[in-house]
């Protein structure tokens, strides 16, 4: 199946090319359509011809090396075509278009292989962000979850974020943290802490055990990495088995907030150093245990939700506009919101967005309580 694929791909970049805007792909077609017109509509000779030379080029821009060889040759036979008068003695010069048109054969055919293989790069980096932090489950024992992910590189799913919900002997337990960086350097970092993370959760008992495990996890990676400035930041929680009580702790990254009764508030956890500092005779990470009502979720994000800006340089107001956002949704429509709200404050935004919404007890009936 990844034999064919890639052929099929290969096969897309030679006839077509990468896909550009369509008012692109369209010049060299009206070029030709608006030469004709205009020189067999108008009584005298048109030196028009010169328009012609920019033909193939334009399409180097849109397609791949068939249409090129196919749009150069139309130009060519064009010039030649005496009822245009295109040709005629100092006006046009055949031998240049020519040569133009196959330089802007090869030029496609060298984009177009350039294009499959990104296209196939691509393809595989995605697929090992999926291995490596794959999606939420609806439902993980008595805790409703939802995952939203959001690479600040357009056009990929790979960054730098992570989240992952899992059931453990002692409760379902859950991360959400931030790389230093983003894309492909970030993998293998991602890679190695949720590893960590689902082996821990499994035998360590308590989450502190399982931030610190986190935490050793990257100091030894940042030993043998040329990086020296390797960190992670995180918040990791624990749901007790009957989801009346959660335990968090904060490494280094936002705290999550807490929604409940039309308000969001930060939860007070005690903050942590960001994973794989290595700081000498640093504390250990504290947890803090948070009681739990009917109807309350817990709301995380990554830097990239908490500090976008807008044109002004005003950060996302988050806890101010969470508790709208999330009224009468469940986790997976209020991370969709959530989501379409960053981006009317801020268009562009640079980097990763990661958001984790998670509420315990039964779902609520309706199409929202997705």
């Amino acid at each position: 199946m990844a034999g064919a694929a890639g052929v099929d791909r290969e096969r897309r970049g030679w006839l077509r090319g990468a896909p550009p805007p369509r008012w692109v792909r369209a010049l060299p077609l009206l070029l030709i359509v608006g030469v004709c017109v205009a020189t067999l509509m108008s009584p005298d000779p048109l030196d028009i011809g010169f328009l012609l030379g920019a033909i193939p080029p334009l399409a180097v821009l849109s397609y791949g090396p068939l249409a090129t060889a196919l749009l150069g040759t139309a130009v060519v036979v064009m010039l030649n075509v005496p009822a245009f008068q295109l040709d005629r003695p100092g006006r046009t010069d055949v031998l240049t278009v020519s040569f133009v048109a196959v330089l802007s054969v090869f030029v496609a055919f060298v984009r177009s292989r350039r294009d499959v293989q990104l296209d196939t790069e691509r393809t595989v980096a995605e697929a090992a962000q999926r291995a490596v932090v794959p999606p939420v489950p609806e439902r993980v024992g008595a805790v409703r979850c939802a995952g939203l992910y959001r690479a600040a590189e357009r056009g990929t799913l790979v960054g730098g974020d992570f989240f992952d919900v899992r059931e453990s002997p002692y409760g379902v337990r859950a991360v959400l943290g931030d790389v230093r960086g983003h894309g492909l350097t970030a993998i293998a970092t991602v890679a190695s802490l949720m590893g960590a993370f689902r082996e821990a959760v499994l035998d360590r008992p308590t989450l502190e055990d399982v931030a610190a495990r986190l935490d050793r996890r990257l100091v030894v990676d940042s030993a043998r990495s040329p990086d020296t400035e390797l960190f992670a930041t995180a918040v990791l929680l624990e749901f007790a088995p009957g989801a009346d009580q959660v335990r968090i702790v904060v490494c280094g990254h936002p705290p999550p907030l807490l929604l409940r009764d039309g308000t969001a508030a930060e939860v007070p956890a005690v903050p942590w150093t960001p994973l794989g500092l290595g700081l000498p005779g640093a504390a250990p990470p504290t947890g803090l245990d948070v009681p739990l009502r009917p109807g309350d979720r817990v709301f995380l994000a990554s830097d990239g939700v908490w500090e976008a800006r807008n044109a002004a340089g005003a950060f996302y107001p988050l806890p101010e506009l969470l508790p709208a956002l999330a009224e009468g949704a469940g986790p997976a429509v209020t991370a969709d919101r959530v989501w379409a709200d960053v981006l009317r404050h801020c268009p562009a935004v640079r980097d990763d967005v990661t958001m984790l919404v998670l509420a315990p007890g039964r779902p609520e009936a309706g199409p929202e309580a997705r």
